[in-house]
């Protein structure tokens, strides 16, 4: 057979003043090739240069007869290394990344200096000539490139730390090169020499040393080099006059769950870990492909195994106490209300988690379920369609703080609503001894998917129960954020209707909705505030309907009736006044009610009457209203603490319970008894403001416009 010759080609060799790149520099040139002899001609610590190695090579080569151009750059400012090929003849064929220095220390003794200038040389250097000549191979549809690696980089060796990095680096640079290039025939591969240089002189055996010729690995090189060679993306080990390919092999391994629904847990890792590590028969991997494909091939044999056995859908869920405190800050909880610490401390005396925290398990069940999708007898739907109607929470056992819990789905009814279907799926779930300790029911209303023949009224849901027909004995405000929705996504629910504006547009809302069950967290929290002394351990079960949606930044008003140890409630949005939680109660272990709910379930305060007085004068005549123009906000004090806020937006001829959505024009604070004194004219607005009876912030002259609101008649 003809000789291997690289006539016509340009291959540019860095570290090519001694060792292995003067090998290569000589061998390419007596095989008709031009070649760039790169050499900064410093020491093999990395200090100092001198074009005298480069030169040499050079003149050698010349003196042979052959073609060559000397090149002084460092290989970090390789982008020179491949103009000077280019400058001299037109074109780069072939890359040698060869140069190297060492600076060995032990681990704990490496510098920063040390670390960052063999990395530099070794791994940025091959980076930075292969990315200058990388394009010119593509363009021209040929080019061979070497990195080199070394046996400490697969490996390792003691004192060489930053060298093995730098090593191993250049392997996975290689892979992803060769990957990158093979389409336009631009191969790139690895050698891991074994030679005698400036490197090894004082670190390998004498008698090994000698035999270790630069010249016996060379050959290797330039046949990788060869257009002939359709190597790609190899390791090839190379000393003495041997050479052997290297490759990345896996045991076959063992899976450490039996079912797609299982976590993992330490103990199982623990009986399965001599089958994961026995190599006695070993599986190559050539691709990031393979071995993801190896991958689903296990985890489709989970799934049809589950299919088989006929098992119900069950679902890790794992988690800490960062956790529930995120969720706790999700549903509303604050640091302002010293009785809410608890849920906010993970080192709090009394730290307690927020026990509709525990629906996150179940629904994660529900979305990751194949129930229901195939619930309704034939019909298919998208979750476009589906509306989370109702929730059922029951706590069983003790709930765990953080740790693992297994819920299990399951569809128990489907019914028949005519313009929908109402698909209700329990999820129990169980601790990690297999105790059941959460019973969750969830209904979801399908839209378009009834008239298939079901039953309309079914026996399994748990019911709704409407609220006694009496002023509510306790009613708790408060406002959501505007990031709300936003804070509460990151426990799980990452629906974008929550947080993209054009989503929302596109569901048919003006602007991202809350998630309904961050207003039953709100709703629930706020109840154990009142009838429970905001103790979590005294939660029993809750069930609630959600009928309308809440806009981030809306006040929320739980009403709360309570019938011996359940409390019936409703959620309000008060700037609207539209119910958005309806039908609902929550079961407590006991009552246990603190001085400020005692206060919340007196009669109302005696300035309701007043601001209810003041909603039907503006309803009346709301261009009276708008006429005095701007936003006003009060607080009413009760015992020189707060007790209510009153918001007169009579710009918009709106007055409501709760804190404005926008900053307040005027701000006023007065106690319920005097208000009613200002409104029935018994004490005078500039004596209350002169003896500090009313505090006024922001624009005081505004406020002088609303005394003809503020009058009442007898009746009153």
């Amino acid at each position: 057979m003809a000789d291997l010759r690289f006539d016509d080609r340009v291959v540019v060799v860095t570290g090519a003043g001694a060792g292995l790149g003067r090998a290569y520099a000589l061998l390419f040139a007596s095989r008709g090739a031009k070649v760039v002899v790169n050499d900064l001609g410093g020491g093999r610590h990395g200090d100092g240069s001198s074009s005298k190695a480069a030169d040499g090579v050079v003149e050698e080569i010349r003196r042979n007869g052959g073609t060559a151009v000397a090149d002084y750059n460092s290989v970090v400012d390789g982008e020179k290394i491949i103009k000077t090929a280019v400058d001299n003849f037109g074109r780069v064929d072939v890359l040698i990344n060869n140069a190297g220095i060492l600076r060995d220390k032990s681990f704990a003794k490496i510098s920063d200096a040390d670390w960052d200038l063999v990395h530099a040389v070794h791994l940025k250097g091959s980076f930075k000539t292969t990315q200058a000549a990388f394009p010119i191979f593509k363009r021209q549809g040929y080019g061979r490139i070497i990195m080199t690696s070394s046996n400490s980089g697969l490996y390792g060796n003691f004192g060489q730390a930053n060298y093995s990095a730098a090593k191993m680096g250049l392997v996975g640079l290689a892979s992803t090169v060769a990957i990158e290039g093979a389409r336009s025939n631009v191969y790139c591969n690895v050698i891991v020499p074994t030679a005698a240089s400036r490197l090894t002189e004082d670190i390998l055996p004498p008698e090994l040393y000698t035999e270790l010729k630069p010249e016996l690995i060379a050959p290797v090189v330039a046949y990788l080099c060869h257009e002939s060679c359709q190597e790609n993306g190899s390791v090839i080990e190379s000393a003495a006059g041997w050479a052997g390919k290297c490759t990345v092999v896996r045991s076959n391994g063992s899976l450490l769950r039996t079912k797609i629904t299982d976590g993992v847990s330490i103990e199982a890792v623990r009986d399965k870990w001599e089958k994961i590590t026995d190599l006695s028969k070993v599986e190559r991997v050539n691709t990031i492909q393979e071995a993801t494909g190896a991958l689903m091939a296990s985890l489709e044999g989970l799934r049809s195994n589950q299919e088989e056995n006929g098992e119900e859908d069950s679902t890790s869920y794992e988690f800490t106490n960062k956790d529930a405190i995120l969720y706790a800050l999700g549903v509303g909880a604050s640091v302002a209300k010293a009785d809410e610490l608890k849920f906010l401390y993970e080192q709090h005396e009394d730290f307690q988690v927020l026990p509709t925290f525990y629906v996150l398990p179940a629904m994660q069940a529900v979305f990751m379920s194949n129930n229901l999708e195939t619930a309704i007898p034939g019909r298919t739907f998208s979750l476009t369609q589906v509306l989370h109607g109702e929730q059922y929470l029951e706590v069983i056992g003790e709930l765990p703080q953080e740790g693992r819990l297994v819920s299990k789905a399951k569809v128990v009814e489907v019914l028949d609503k005519g313009s929908g279907a109402a698909v209700i799926i329990n999820v129990d779930s169980f601790n990690e001894n297999g105790d059941l300790v959460l019973r969750n029911q969830t209904v979801t209303f399908v839209l378009g998917a009834g008239n298939f023949g079901g039953a309309r009224n079914g026996t399994k849901i748990v019911a709704c129960l409407d609220k006694p027909k009496r002023r509510p004995d306790v009613s708790v405000t408060e406002k959501t954020s505007l990031d709300q929705a936003a804070l509460y996504r990151l426990s799980g629910d990452a629906n974008p209707l929550h947080i993209d504006p054009n989503m929302a547009l596109v569901a048919g809302f003006d602007k991202p909705i809350l998630h309904g069950l961050c207003t039953l967290g709100f709703s629930v929290r706020m109840v154990l505030g009142a009838f429970a002394s905001h103790n979590a351990a005294l939660f029993k079960a809750c069930k609630v309907r959600f009928s309308k949606p809440v806009v981030p930044g809306q006040t929320l008003r739980v009403n709360m009736w309570r019938e011996d140890k359940r409390v019936h409630f409703e959620t309000v949005v008060v700037e609207n006044n539209n119910v958005v939680i309806g039908g609902a109660y929550v079961d407590l272990q006991s009552i246990v009610m603190q001085p400020l709910a005692n206060k919340l379930s007196t009669p109302d305060l005696k300035s309701d009457a007043i601001f209810e007085f003041i909603i039907e004068q503006v309803k009346a005549d709301p261009n009276k209203a708008k006429s005095v123009g701007g936003l006003f906000l009060y607080n009413i004090t009760k015992d020189k603490k707060q007790a209510k806020q009153w918001t007169m937006d009579l710009k918009n001829a709106k007055v409501y319970q709760g804190a404005p959505e926008q900053k307040p024009s005027t701000t006023l604070t007065i106690s319920d008894e005097d208000f009613m004194l200002l409104a029935e004219g018994k004490l005078n607005p500039q004596t209350a403001f002169m003896k500090g009876k009313l505090k006024i912030t922001g624009n005081i002259m505004l406020a002088q416009k609303l005394a003809p609101l503020l009058k009442t008649n007898a009746k009153l």
